[in-house]
């Protein structure tokens, strides 16, 4: 069994309450580093790549490069995925270590939280950043994620001053009218620089209607592992609802055999979601084409 990546949530803490997000239900935790090296020494051997987060941001953890010498030791790669306002407690060195294959930044969490920052101050350090990987020469990605173009939240006038500023930056011209008109999922903005746009989408949660069956990339192209040693099959499962066992407990293989597991992938094999949370989880409808 191979996965395309491994959720491993280095912290479930993010410091910040965006509205598009659920509360968070589960107390603050960290994975301590001795067990995120035996979590790394098993999850090798069924992917090559690590993304260091479920629901927390990675980089509110103050020993973030700790960890992703850990990954870089067992010959893995790191997706780091951040709202953006913490980029200044890292060192340009850190964000950019060796193991770093992607930056995500989801620059959406700042019209959705009520902050003292401005604008500028948050925008800042992630053009930074940008700056800062293109005079290096970096190979690896930035992901501007902006996840907000349906009209659920009605988010135009906070994307006509992202967009102006983007624009400005890169010299690359962001008409908005175009983008809500031409739904692109990629616009370049520099060397692997890019600005990613999708709608937002509902969180799973057994207080949502039923959806029906279907299938899901959760146990197939990943599964997410929680910050005290959950395993889970998807990364929209933060609060642990399908725990599938404990890294704690057992083993990764163990887990990843056991009869709820295998009950899962033969169902989504089949197009029938076994779990009520995937019953009541509309992101599957994304995979739907799948199945024809």
């Amino acid at each position: 069994m191979k996965f395309y990546r491994i959720y491993i949530e280095l912290t479930n803490l993010c410091g910040l309450s965006c509205s598009f997000c659920p509360t968070k239900l589960q107390p603050s935790m960290k994975m301590d580093l001795p067990f995120f090296r035996s979590v790394i020494s098993q999850a090798r051997h069924y992917t090559g790549e690590i993304a260091c987060h479920v629901m927390g941001d990675p980089l509110t953890q103050s020993n973030l490069s700790d960890y992703l010498d850990i990954i870089h030791k067992y010959g893995l790669q790191a997706i780091l995925t951040t709202s953006g306002y913490f980029l200044k407690k890292h060192s340009f060195d850190t964000l950019f270590h060796p193991c770093v294959k992607q930056i995500n930044i989801s620059l959406n969490s700042y019209n959705k939280n009520d902050t003292a920052i401005t604008f500028e101050q948050y925008i800042m350090p992630v053009l930074a950043l940008c700056r800062e990987k293109l005079k290096r020469e970096e190979e690896s990605f930035i992901n501007l994620r902006v996840w907000n173009l349906d009209n659920r939240m009605s988010e135009k006038t906070f994307n006509s001053k992202l967009f102006t500023k983007l624009s400005d930056a890169f010299d690359t011209p962001l008409s908005l009218e175009e983008i809500y008109s031409e739904r692109p999922k990629t616009i370049r903005l520099g060397n692997k620089i890019r600005i990613h746009f999708d709608d937002y989408f509902e969180w799973p949660s057994l207080d949502n209607p039923v959806y029906g069956d279907g299938t899901c990339q959760g146990l197939q192209s990943h599964i997410g592992i929680l910050a005290d040693g959950r395993v889970v099959p998807c990364c929209l499962d933060g609060d642990g609802v399908i725990e599938l066992g404990n890294l704690h407990e057992s083993s990764l293989e163990e887990i990843l055999q056991a009869d709820r597991s295998v009950a899962m992938i033969e169902g989504f094999k089949k197009g029938k979601a076994v779990e009520e949370l995937c019953q009541k989880c509309s992101y599957k409808e994304r995979f739907s084409d799948k199945l024809t």
